[in-house]
């Protein structure tokens, strides 16, 4: 059964990738690479929610399939196995389930486009590498996910390579989450060391047992807390890059070049939860390590914060919405730092409802205007999209955190155990999140004010074309609605509590849990009024506003110049060693230097002795008796 959901988009890739680009340009082919492309992701979907009720009829007992044995070393084996508990279940629901939605939504986004069948074969295949992902039982298949699918997203990225702006977003994606691998490759060879075992269940239950083998204890000689720690943040310097938190948030953003189906499935609702999924799934290691919560839940809050400034300011819609997906992935973060793992994961589930919904919206925005994505050059647009408009504002309403919609349970709780959280919690958390939730509502009211209402700014060439997208496209939108509103209703939290228990609160904090809600309903209606108020008449205050914090609005617009930071600090140096040590240096004076020296001295000394083959015969008799001559020479002065 686990092996079926895994494989099926792994056929899906082979069947289109293999035949489908030879079939796609007819229609007959066409279809069929629309059947595989999505048939079989629905398939793996169907298959997920009959494992769920297995696991449900087993009294959640985890189900474990072996695939194959990968490797035995030293005594150790390394299987390919699957492992489907509670957590498992919620993650491949999510994958299958609405990856099978942004694969339907691309039947009508992507109809026109030359690279059809390929674009379906990628998508299985990242499909493939994410389920390798959620459902490997030991971090060593989970890792052979992680890179799949940092290998597929860069294909999916770049998928329009034509472009140079597309290929290099996929190459900043692929060397970028490089960087964070390293962390996770190095807590990953001390979590072997140690334990002798890379299944995430035995690690888990080792360390809750305190059960931390020799390499802690001698080797390195750390109490278990501070080894706990160490590989606490060296697994989460992998998720900073998966997950895009700051330091190597910068790759996200300019992932929005690739087509907008793939904004929804990869940075939405699947790869970016990879990070958070991991700390999640380790969550027996974060137990016992307070300084890796501790930096987990700064890192988030920090980058959702951060992120938050700077949507304020994008002009382009998909950048807006970028930006939103960094910062709610802090959120993320924030809660996996204070213990509410089952609080992130419940907020990955809203996010991947309201989110895709936002991206397919965008989408269909986009296709309706022939390719526009400026904010500046749109308005009014309600009456002329309003299946899009419509499912836009809901899942608007639902990541601003208005209730009783999807975002505002999970968002509200996060905000309560950042406050209250025995582990970590603290007032200043609380208020730099609430801050943020204040600019998320802000800023997406104000794309949704600028993009669908108020007059229109649309040259009269492309206001003429305006039109609702296909129902291929509009159908996953309106289902995607519903579940960023009812979504919230879903108690998963309690639900994963038996696996990822809700940390304690403190009692004299109790009281303060139904006025803090009601404060975070107020924020949110705040941001909403605000941005009503700056551009619900057009853009003209918000460009007076502009034009009085001139500075700090350029500041934000360059993103902190944290992109030309590095490449000050890293990407310069680095083309100029390249440059001038190993290429000028090292390739063309010492090695091209010495081996066309030795090539040279070789064609001198073939000259010179060529001379010698002159074919004239008293000369070879005098090189004879010169040679006879050396030789009695040599022999009287040795004896």
């Amino acid at each position: 059964m686990l092996k079926l959901i895994v494989l099926l988009p792994l056929l899906g890739f082979l069947l289109n990738g293999v035949l489908g680009t030879k079939l796609g340009g007819n229609r007959v082919g066409k279809t069929a690479v629309t059947i595989v492309g999505c048939g079989l992701p629905l398939l793996s979907f169907f298959i997920a929610i009959s494992a769920t009720l297995t696991l449900k009829a087993g009294a959640y007992q985890p189900l474990v399939e072996q695939a194959w044995r990968w490797a035995s070393i030293g005594g150790s084996n390394f299987d390919i196995a699957l492992y489907f508990d509670r957590l498992t279940a919620v993650m491949t629901l999510i994958v299958t389930g609405v990856g099978t939605l942004i694969h339907v939504y691309s039947v009508g986004y992507m109809a026109h486009d030359k690279g059809y069948a390929r674009f379906f074969a990628y998508l299985n295949l990242f499909l493939f590498f994410m389920l390798t992902l959620v459902l490997g039982r030991s971090l060593l298949v989970l890792f052979v996910g992680w890179e799949g699918v940092g290998l597929a997203s860069y294909l999916l990225i770049g998928f329009w390579f034509d472009d140079p702006a597309n290929a290099r977003a996929g190459k900043k994606a692929f060397v970028t989450n490089r960087v964070g691998d390293a962390g996770f490759l190095l807590g990953m060879f001390l979590l072997y060391g140690a334990l002798g075992t890379l299944d995430m269940d035995r690690i888990n239950a080792a360390f809750a047992a305190g059960a931390v083998g020799p390499l802690s204890a001698s080797t390195l000689a750390l109490p278990l807390a501070t080894f706990a720690s160490l590989v606490g943040i060296l697994l989460f310097v992998g998720a900073t890059g998966k997950s895009a938190q700051i330091p190597l948030h910068v790759w996200l953003p300019d992932a929005m070049a690739g087509p907008t189906p793939v904004s929804a499935l990869i940075h939405a609702a699947t790869m970016v939860t990879a990070g958070v999924y991991l700390v999640a799934r380790m969550a027996g290691i974060y137990e016992l390590a307070p300084t890796a919560s501790a930096v987990v839940a700064t890192v988030g809050v920090t980058t959702a914060f951060f992120a938050a400034t700077v949507a304020l300011v994008q002009t382009d819609i998909k950048k807006v919405l970028a930006y939103s997906t960094v910062s709610q992935l802090g959120f993320m973060f924030l809660a996996l730092g204070v213990g509410a793992y089952g609080v992130a994961i419940f907020h990955v589930m809203t996010h991947a409802f309201f989110k895709a919904c936002l991206f397919l919206g965008a989408g269909s925005v986009i296709h309706a205007l022939g390719g526009e994505q400026d904010l500046r050059r749109m308005g009014g647009l309600a009456k002329r999209i309003p299946i899009t408009f419509v499912t836009f504002a809901i899942a608007t309403a639902a990541i601003a955190g208005i209730p009783p919609l999807a975002g505002f349970f999970s968002k509200d709780e996060i905000l309560w155990y950042a406050f209250a959280s025995s582990r970590g919690g603290s007032p200043v958390l609380w208020v730099i999140g609430a801050a943020t939730a204040l600019m998320t509502a802000f800023y997406m009211f104000r794309l949704l004010w600028l993009a669908f209402l108020g007059t229109s700014r649309m040259s009269p060439e492309v206001e003429h074309h305006v039109h609702e997208s296909p129902l291929s496209m509009t159908g996953g939108l309106m289902v995607l609605a519903v579940l960023s509103a009812l979504g919230g209703f879903i108690a998963l939290p309690h639900f994963l509590e038996p696996q990822l228990a809700l940390p304690k609160v403190d009692e004299h904090l109790h009281h303060l849990e139904w006025p803090l809600m009601g404060v975070s309903v107020l924020i949110a209606l705040a941001g909403v009024f605000g941005a009503r108020f700056v551009f619900g008449n057009g853009p003209a205050k918000g460009e007076a506003l502009k034009a009085k914090f001139a500075a700090a609005h350029q500041w934000l617009t360059a993103k902190y110049y944290i992109d030309e930071l590095y490449e000050a600090a890293i990407g310069r140096p680095l083309v100029w060693l390249s440059d001038r040590v190993f290429l000028r240096l090292s390739d063309r004076v010492l090695l091209d230097g010495t081996l066309n020296g030795l090539a040279g001295l070789g064609r001198f000394t073939g000259g010179v002795f060529s001379r010698v083959q002159s074919g004239r015969l008293h000369r070879y008799a005098w090189f004879v008796l010169a040679g006879i001559g050396g030789a009695l020479w040599w022999s009287w002065r040795h004896v």
